[in-house]
């Protein structure tokens, strides 16, 4: 564990996955994905949509302990310089399961994220999941959470109940998070555009079909009015925003002079984005620069990705070496004045998640 007086000075790690041992006892159940798949001796993860050639020796990506290991991710902590991780199931969530089946199971994911952080010592918070394709079951389920102490809101996907996060069958669930002034962590799966990446495996789909997914979900949320009937609702972006700290003014020009329909907001679309918190997972200081531009560095925590992005040396041991997303991300903020390092790195997340 790392001292008191560097803990204090350490990162917060906001972005930060585990797949919980029940969601991997899940995964492996399955025979279609999302599902892990034991082929020439090693573990596979089949989650994304396109890369689940079943027969494929090589499909999906190695499922190591880095994925599931709670001490493997606070060995990873200690090596990268994090005091505190707030921890997300990763993707694809339990959107892909039938209603009643991801209601029960959210409700043992939940209290399972719980008994992990309450076990750390200190060095782990936790976001939960939502049945969203039963939002009166989810918005009961986000308002439970609020009983758990060392939970901080909830991760959701971009599909939100299957039609989009814009979707009004959600309000039940919008209205339950602005009530109790949950963080929601907005998260994409499906990548968006997905047919120009054909031939790039998954680099392509990562870095820009996940963005142009995010950019897409949160415009549409946006343009539906759902801020305006839930002004306190509390968002927290993945990926430094998407592409929409550099396309805010594309799209307030857009929105602002569109004829065909009149989409009633109270404020342009940029000023909405201004609402919002984001992580700080742009890779480089121009992104992260465009995005303080338009929120504020007050809104933008450090994240990190892990497990994902693992080197690429497969002789590495994961468990000791340094890995390239927190290390770029680490420099991006390097670039930023000293004030903006520290709030980015840690004192924002203090605040705004009540470390």
């Amino acid at each position: 564990m790392l001292p008191a007086d560097l803990v204090s000075k350490a990162s917060i790690d906001v972005h930060t996955h585990i797949y919980l041992p029940t969601y991997v006892e899940m995964l492996r159940k399955r025979d279609s994905v999302p599902r892990v798949v034991d082929r020439n001796g090693q573990s596979r993860l089949l989650i994304l949509p396109g890369k689940d050639e079943e027969d494929s020796p090589d499909a999906g990506r190695p499922f190591g302990r880095e994925y599931f290991d709670i001490g493997g991710k606070i060995r990873f902590m200690d090596n990268h310089g994090i005091a505190v991780s707030v921890l997300s199931l990763a993707n694809p969530w339990v959107d892909f399961l039938p209603p009643a089946e991801a209601v029960a199971l959210s409700r043992v994911f939940n209290d399972d994220m719980e008994a992990v952080c309450a076990a750390s010592g200190g060095r782990l918070r936790g976001f939960g999941v939502l049945p969203l394709k039963a939002p009166a079951a989810a918005a009961e389920e986000l308002a439970r959470i609020s009983t758990l102490r060392h939970l901080r809101g909830v991760i959701i996907g971009t599909s939100g109940a299957g039609n989009g996060l814009h979707d009004p069958a959600l309000d039940p669930v919008w209205a339950e998070a602005a009530r109790g002034g949950h963080m929601v962590f907005v998260h994409p799966h499906y990548g968006l555009g997905n047919a120009a990446y054909e031939g790039t495996g998954h680099a392509l789909f990562l870095a820009l079909g996940f963005p142009f997914e995010t950019s897409a979900a949160i415009a549409r949320l946006i343009l539906a009015g759902v801020l305006d009937r839930h002004s306190k609702l509390k968002l927290l972006v993945a990926h430094a925003g998407g592409t929409l700290p550099y396309l805010a003014g594309r799209l307030d020009s857009c929105v602002g002079t569109e004829r065909q329909v009149d989409f009633t907001l109270k404020a342009a679309p940029s000023e909405y984005l201004k609402r919002m918190y984001f992580d700080s997972i742009g890779y480089h200081t121009p992104a992260l620069l465009a995005l303080i531009a338009l929120v504020g560095h007050e809104r933008i925590m450090f994240g990190t990705d892990h497990p994902f992005f693992p080197p690429r040396d497969a002789t590495l041991d994961l468990a000791t070496c340094l890995w390239p997303s927190p290390q770029e991300n680490y420099a991006a903020i390097e670039g930023l004045p000293a004030e903006q390092q520290q709030a980015i790195l840690n004192a924002n997340a203090r605040r705004i998640m009540v470390l």
